[in-house]
């Protein structure tokens, strides 16, 4: 290492506009009049006339009006858990205990259990929905599975009722 090699550190930052005599006085490197020039302006996805890549690429999928509020878990993940101290299969298992757990997210109104994986123990489990599956296996480590009615949202209460009103309200011939 030696002094004439070293890399400068303390050059000076260019300030544009502050005169002729630093070289980016004047227009500051911008060019003289049209949009590019003014402040502000920023053309976002132009690429000089040439077909922005947005446009390039096809569309693809959609986003869905319907909320995915159905947590999924496997009966491998629950006897993970067991293995691990954070549930106990002797109590019973449904959506409200696992979130209390940190185990499934609080967004979930809805759980299902899927049949992947084996328990090793006997579990009492509280679902909207189960697979086949999941039935069989639950029932042959001699645990119980318990699939809640059919769940309703608010906006299909609503719903729901309005037929019933509209079919109560109409006059009979």
């Amino acid at each position: 290492m030696k002094l004439n090699n070293l890399v400068k550190t303390n050059t000076k930052k260019i300030r544009p506009g502050r005169g002729i005599g630093s070289g980016k006085g004047k227009t500051g490197g911008r060019g003289i009049k049209g949009q590019k020039s003014r402040s502000g302006v920023a053309i976002k996805a132009f690429e000089g006339g040439q077909t922005p890549l947005y446009r390039r690429l096809p569309k693809r999928g959609f986003k869905s009006f319907s909320p995915d509020n159905t947590a999924i878990i496997n009966l491998s993940y629950l006897q993970k858990f067991h293995d691990n101290k954070k549930i106990d299969l002797n109590t019973l298992v449904d959506l409200k205990l696992l979130q209390e757990k940190k185990i499934i997210n609080k967004k979930y109104l809805k759980l299902k259990i899927l049949g992947d994986g084996d328990l090793k123990s006997k579990v009492n489990i509280t679902a909207n929905f189960a697979s086949k599956q999941a039935k069989v296996k639950i029932e042959k480590a001699g645990g119980t599975l318990n699939v809640l009615k059919k769940f309703v949202s608010k906006q299909g209460s609503a719903s729901i009722a309005k037929k019933i009103t509209a079919n109560f309200n109409t006059p009979k011939k």
